[in-house]
This record gives C-alpha cells, structure tokens and sequence, in this order.
C-alpha cells in the first residue's frame, strides 16, 4: 500500500516544520517526538502519528496502541518523515503531542517530597537529561524556571528519553517564586554548587537529606547566580573524592537527586 503522505507541500508537514520554532510550538501548545519509544511514552498525549511503510510493519504493536487509542495514524514517505524530524537519521515513526506541562500551584499542591528545579539551564540536552535522571530517581515533580531552555525543544524532548511524560512538569516559573512556594510547602530548597559551603557527603550523614527536598540546578558553565543561591536553605557542593575538576550538569543532578531518594528511603 502506497503512504498516505508524500508531499512536501501538504499542510501536515509543513506545520510539523514550523514546530521547530518555540513560539510556534507556543503558539500551537504541540510539538514532536521522534521515534518509537518516544512515541509509544507519548501515547496519552498523542494528536496524530505519522510512520514510514516500513517503520508501520516493524512497530505495528505502537501503531496498533495508538489506533486503540483513538489516535489517527497515517504513513508517509520517507521524505515527509525526514522533512518532519530533527535528527540526521531519523528512526520512521513521529508522534504529533500536545504539551504536557502543568501549572506549578499544582504541583505544589500535592505536597512533593523530591522535585528538580531548572534554573538558567540554557542546553536543551542537559535540560532533558536532568528530566530524565529525575524520572528515575523517583522525583516527584520537575520545575523549569523562565531562565531556562523550552521543555519542548526537540534536543530536550529527545535527551528526555520519554522522562517527559512520565512526571509533572511545570515551565516558565521565575525562580524567586519557585523557591518561595516549595519553602511554603514545607521542602527545603537546596542549591548544588561546585563552591558551595556544605558538602553533599556531610549533608546525608547528618541526616539533613532525609527530609522534603527541592533541588536547584544552574547553568553548565557558570553555575547559579548569587541571587539564585540566596533564595535556598543551603548551597551544597558534590564532593570530588578524584582529581577530576568538576562534574556536567547532568551527573552531578543524577548524584544529588540520587542521594536524596535513599535518604527519603532510608527514613
């Protein structure tokens, strides 16, 4: 069977392009997901599925999932899905979603234990890597701040690795008052810093981890801002045990949210 979609030119497709902007992802409140586990991740939020005729045979069980779901699906050729995705080999199957961000009273709202706040994290790699070592930490929620990256960059989408739609997530919340709710709502507000003054080791054994945590995570090469460091209960540094000068951003978020998860667990 011949695809369905094979122009270039159809408004499909040219819509899919245009998503590529923020402000027409803003606008429009979708974006994309490239590949089937993304897709499959996605299946609640889907609005349409577009797949080669080849990646509709490999992954019919995704494509069947998302019929059952209501959701249209139609084949495309291999241009069109290359036209549509943002990566350089694309995998043949693009999910068309709705945004799945939630307002922060939400969130706070429902008395987290363990959240990860962005704040001036600008790549959308880190951003959907952070998302993802949070999803699997067991956090509770996820906080982009408005200094930070779109949730829905394709890179962040892509690094999330499906994290995104697995746990609430709120964007463009200016920091001061993401620290001041989640203080609010009894979490302690913890900033990780290379220079900060308390060590991460110390912290767990004097039991100081155990309790509601709110992570703030800065920016990759220059860290958080004073002010940003201000606004939490402590300033605590990932230990360097080696000789290696510093941890990414991503690494050092899984160490810290890793360590407050067996702290809550142990308690």
């Amino acid at each position: 069977m011949p695809p369905e979609l094979t122009s270039l030119r159809s408004p499909r497709v040219v819509t899919a392009r245009k998503l590529g902007k923020r402000s027409f992802r803003g606008k429009e409140r979708r974006f994309l997901a490239e590949g089937p586990q993304a897709v499959r991740e996605a299946l609640e939020h889907l609005v349409e599925v577009y797949a080669t005729p080849e990646a509709a045979d490999r992954h019919a069980d995704l494509l069947d999932a998302a019929r059952a779901a209501r959701v249209p699906v139609l084949t495309a050729s291999d241009e069109v899905v290359a036209e549509m995705s943002d990566t350089v080999t694309p995998q043949g199957v693009v999910g068309l979603c709705r945004f799945v961000d939630r307002p922060f009273a939400e969130i706070v709202a429902a008395r987290p234990r363990l959240v990860a706040v962005l704040a001036h994290v600008r790549d959308p790699g880190n951003a959907g890597t952070v998302l993802r070592c949070a999803d699997a930490a067991g956090a509770d929620a996820v906080v982009l701040t408005d200094a930070s990256v779109d949730l829905y960059n394709p890179k962040a989408v892509r690094s999330s690795a499906g994290s995104l739609f697995h746990l609430p997530v709120a964007v463009g919340v200016p920091v001061e008052e993401a620290a001041r709710a989640l203080s609010g709502a009894g979490v302690r507000v913890v900033a990780a810093d290379g220079t900060g003054e308390r060590d991460l080791d110390e912290e767990l054994d004097a039991g100081a981890m155990a309790g509601p945590t709110a992570w703030v995570f800065g920016n990759e090469a220059w860290g958080l801002p004073e002010a940003t460091r201000a606004l939490a209960d402590a300033v605590v540094r990932v230990p360097l045990h080696g000789r290696a000068e510093s941890l990414n951003l991503a690494t050092a978020a899984a160490v810290c949210l890793y360590a407050s998860a067996r702290a809550q667990r142990a308690r």
